[in-house]
């Protein structure tokens, strides 16, 4: 039986090994196998590899030490992450985390307060993994600002499609004009534009002919 090192990062742009060195300043039990996965811990549809490896490895009882970076490595669902301490209970695993360090305090409280403390700590660290999940989730929407010519990320990206140059909207407009009867479908194919694109320009040009005839008249 032997030692695991669980890592665990959300995106491609990071690096779950800057979790490594932290985890192995914690591992006072020898020789350990590494896990690590690129994935979320949130999404119920998002597989982790690595991880379920580890978990067949805890339920033969060839792990009795998982030491992790943060518990949300294992999960930011409170619940599941309640259910994933159950589990490693009932294969005599015990779960070590370099940010959660109280876990070593709650293993040295005489039962049964250890086990009714360890349950209340995980289920505030878990709504904490909860919660900080949904606020990172409500300031990306707070930052997107809403201008009277579209909507921008907070960054000052545009959202939605993209505007049609001056170029390509005058040749638009020239070959509609000489080409009154022709329809939207056959207008897209001749200038490779989608044909929403070609309706509502053609709206907008139609309307624009109307109100000048109208302030002529």
């Amino acid at each position: 039986m032997i030692t695991a090192i669980y890592i665990r990062t959300s995106t491609n742009e990071q690096s779950p090994e800057l979790q490594l060195n932290d985890c192995k300043s914690i591992n006072n039990y020898g020789q350990y196998e590494l896990f690590k996965d690129k994935q979320s811990a949130w999404k119920d549809n998002k597989e982790r590899e690595d991880f379920e490896k580890l978990k067949v490895k805890i339920k033969k009882r060839q792990i009795i030490h998982l030491i992790v970076w943060d518990l949300d490595r294992i999960y930011r669902n409170r619940i599941k992450l309640k259910a994933f301490f159950e589990f490693c209970k009932i294969y005599d695993c015990k779960i070590h985390s370099y940010r959660q360090k109280w876990l070593e305090d709650m293993n040295a409280i005489k039962s049964p307060w250890n086990e009714i403390m360890h349950d209340l700590m995980l289920q505030i660290m878990g709504w904490m993994g909860e919660d900080e999940s949904k606020k990172k989730s409500d300031r990306v929407k707070m930052a997107v600002r809403k201008k009277i010519k579209g909507t921008y990320s907070h960054k000052g990206n545009k959202w939605g499609r993209k505007s049609l140059s001056t170029f390509k909207q005058n040749q638009l407009k020239k070959y509609i004009e000489e080409n009154p009867n022709i329809s939207i479908r056959g207008i897209a194919t001749d200038l490779e534009l989608s044909k929403s694109v070609v309706h509502k320009y053609l709206t907008k040009y139609k309307l624009k002919k109307m109100e000048i005839e109208q302030s002529i008249n």
